[in-house]
C-alpha cells in the first residue's frame, strides 16, 4: 500500500511528472478502480459514473508522457482523489 500512496503523492506534487514509470501510473489507475482497454500502445481508462477519459501511452524509456500525468492530475483533483482505497 505504501507504494501506491507514494506514487500518488508524487503525481498530486507535480514536481516529477517526466519521471513517473509508465507501468506504475497504470498500476495506480488500476487500483483507484479504473478499467483498462488497450488499442495498440493507447491504454485507454475509464471509470464508471465519471465522463472523462483517460488516453496514456509509454515513452520509449518507459516513462508516461509529462503531459499525460498533469491530466491524470487534474482528474484527480477534479474528483478529489488524495488517497488509495
Amino acid at each position: 500500500m505504501a507504494h501506491w500512496e507514494k506514487l500518488l503523492k508524487r503525481v498530486l506534487d507535480g514536481r516529477a511528472d517526466a519521471n513517473i514509470a509508465f507501468d506504475d501510473l497504470r498500476g495506480l489507475l488500476s487500483r483507484l478502480g479504473y478499467a483498462e482497454h488497450i488499442k495498440g500502445d493507447h491504454h485507454i481508462l475509464r471509470i464508471a459514473g465519471r465522463p472523462e477519459i483517460i488516453d496514456i501511452q509509454p515513452r520509449k524509456d518507459g516513462k508516461a508522457k509529462a503531459y499525460q500525468v498533469r491530466q491524470v492530475r487534474a482528474i484527480f483533483h477534479t474528483y478529489g482523489i488524495s488517497s488509495v482505497p
